[in-house]
């Protein structure tokens, strides 16, 4: 990912259209894939990020620029909202019911096995509540306190599915071949 500087997010806040495309095709592809991560449906997932980025460029001028990493951590999280307002809006999120799950065992690291785009491929085959706290609580770090003010479920519901996302996930992985499964996200 491209590193922006105070000079360049200046020019985009101007509107100048030649740094604007730039932030845009910059940002896109990286974009697209949290959004994926949310909405698998590659249809659904441009159009999300796209309506992300659309709000990017209307928000601009609120944007504060505090370091390299900044603009794109801001768009991120516009990025992740939109996936979640999508998913509220279709009445996809669904979490399933609340049961005491087993502590996963700690085990050799198969995740670093293993390439990024399989795992990519089996967490998009989660249900959408377990794929939704899985990536909120790992990619993102939300806290389960935090991931339970966003969706609007209790903090031990948000625990629960992560862990369940966890077992499936093992599972599922030991499906494809792979022995054994590390920690994942802890």
């Amino acid at each position: 990912m491209k590193h922006f500087t105070a000079s360049f997010v200046k020019l985009c806040k101007k509107g100048d259209r030649t740094a604007q495309r730039e932030l845009f095709e910059t940002m896109y592809a990286s974009m697209f894939r949290v959004s994926q991560r949310y909405i698998p449906q590659h249809t659904e997932a441009e159009d999300c990020t796209m309506r992300a980025l659309m709000r990017m460029f209307q928000r601009l001028s609120e944007f504060e620029f505090t370091g390299e990493h900044s603009l794109f951590m801001w768009v991120r999280k516009m990025v992740v909202n939109e996936a979640l307002m999508e998913l509220r809006k279709k009445n996809s999120f669904y979490l399933m019911a609340e049961e005491t799950i087993a502590e996963i065992p700690d085990q050799s690291d198969v995740l670093q096995q293993m390439h990024a785009e399989e795992l990519v491929e089996l967490i998009t085959q989660l249900p959408t509540g377990y794929r939704t706290v899985l990536n909120l609580f790992v990619v993102e770090g939300y806290a389960h306190k935090e991931i339970a003010e966003m969706l609007g479920i209790t903090e031990s519901t948000s625990k629960t599915q992560y862990q369940k996302a966890r077992a499936r996930l093992k599972k599922m992985v030991e499906q494809h071949g792979w022995r054994s499964y590390g920690k994942l996200g802890e």
